[in-house]
């Protein structure tokens, strides 16, 4: 789950990282109570989405008066910053700026750790810095152990930091680890993390993602969950206690079981290539693929206005495949009108030849059966450019 910048800063507050104060506010008139309520000469009016690129957007903006204050919350409210709405805005105290650094910890999926990354070049995107000066921007692996004073000071050391700064530094990245930590994330970033005319190290942007698979030792995380932002199509997926991300294709798709569901979305990749066309979403049913589980995965993504077809491709194990055929009429009976959009089912696997007998039998309209996983892609993949 990521967290937007106010949320993230909650956090690193929580955990004794420095950051400056702030207010969130949803209305102008709550954003002019907030700049009155700072007491700051300057503050900063920064829009609250899930995305990167605010300040270029229009989404960051300075104010010097509650007037000020009120007039840019109005202008940013509403805004659509790369597809996300604006709701909130921060109104944070302004901080003179000497130098702006970088820094990140992650989870280096590849590689099975957690990366530290630094740099003494910050405010820039770490993409353009990576790539445009790779020199610059330390990667340090943290070890099992986890992190220390010392390697905390190796990394300022590599990252170019004179001693003096480093010293600054260090007790700061030894917090965000601590945040890292303690909250089961998979990502705390600051960019920038500054430094004051009076040698202060304050984090000044907060990027925090937090571990979904974790939830169930941060009860009070569920309160950081946006009801109003979310995907809803995500949120009803997840009360049905299935596996669902929304991606930007036309071809939705269901299987049963992580790494099919992988293998499929690859196939369909590659299969929309000639169509124009690329996967609407990761579905894993999981293994018991009854009426009531497919029909929940189904009304997922036939409701969603971007999908123009749909690929079932299952194999059956522990629920052979004429469970599965049942399961598939059944839920198209159970969608009714609400099915109306051409699905592709590729049945392989336990008791195949009785499944896709039943799929036959039914003939129903909006059912196509392909036999193997290529040719199940392709015609979705097809059926979505038409």
């Amino acid at each position: 789950m990521d967290l937007y910048e106010y949320q993230a800063k909650g956090l690193f507050a929580k955990n004794g990282v420095p950051v400056q104060r702030g207010i969130v506010a949803s209305t102008p008139a709550e954003a002019s109570a907030a700049y009155r309520e700072l007491g700051a000469e300057l503050a900063v009016v920064k829009a609250q989405v899930k995305t990167g690129g605010r300040g270029k957007a229009g989404g960051v903006k300075l104010a010097r008066s509650a007037g000020e204050a009120e007039t840019m919350a109005q202008n940013i409210l509403g805004m659509d910053i790369k597809g996300h709405p604006v709701h909130r805005v921060l109104i944070a105290e302004g901080v003179d700026i000497e130098r702006e650094f970088y820094f990140s910890i992650l989870l280096d999926r590849a590689n099975r750790q957690n990366l530290a990354m630094c740099s003494v070049e910050g405010g820039m995107e770490i993409e353009r810095l990576a790539k445009e000066k790779p020199e610059a921007l330390a990667k340090v692996p943290i070890p099992r152990t986890g992190m220390d004073e010392t390697l905390a000071t190796e990394i300022t050391q590599q990252a170019g930091f004179d001693p003096e700064t480093g010293s600054k530094v260090v007790p700061v990245i030894l917090k965000l680890w601590q945040t890292y930590v303690d909250e089961d994330a998979t990502l705390v970033e600051v960019n920038p993390l500054v430094q004051t005319p009076a040698g202060d190290i304050i984090a000044l942007d907060a990027k925090v993602t937090l571990d979904d698979n974790a939830r169930y030792r941060h009860p009070e995380h569920s309160e950081l969950v946006d009801q109003k932002d979310a995907d809803q199509r995500e949120l009803k997926a997840q009360e049905a206690g299935l596996n669902y991300v929304r991606l930007d294709g036309q071809v939705g798709i269901v299987g049963n079981g992580a790494g099919l569901v992988m293998s499929t979305l690859d196939v369909v990749a590659y299969a929309g290539e000639k169509y124009g066309t690329r996967p609407a979403n990761f579905l894993d049913i999981g293994g018991g693929a009854s009426a009531e589980v497919m029909a929940k995965g189904l009304e997922v993504i036939l409701t969603d206005p971007q999908v123009k077809s749909c690929f079932v491709n299952v194999f059956g194990g522990i629920t052979a495949c004429d469970e599965v055929a049942k399961g598939i009429l059944g839920a198209l009976e159970i969608l009714g009108d609400n099915a109306s959009k051409p699905l592709v089912v590729r049945l392989d696997g336990n008791k195949v030849s009785e499944g896709r007998d039943i799929l036959g039998t039914a003939n129903h309209p909006l059912i196509t059966m392909v036999q193997t996983m290529d040719e199940a892609a392709d015609k979705a993949a097809e059926l979505a450019a038409k």
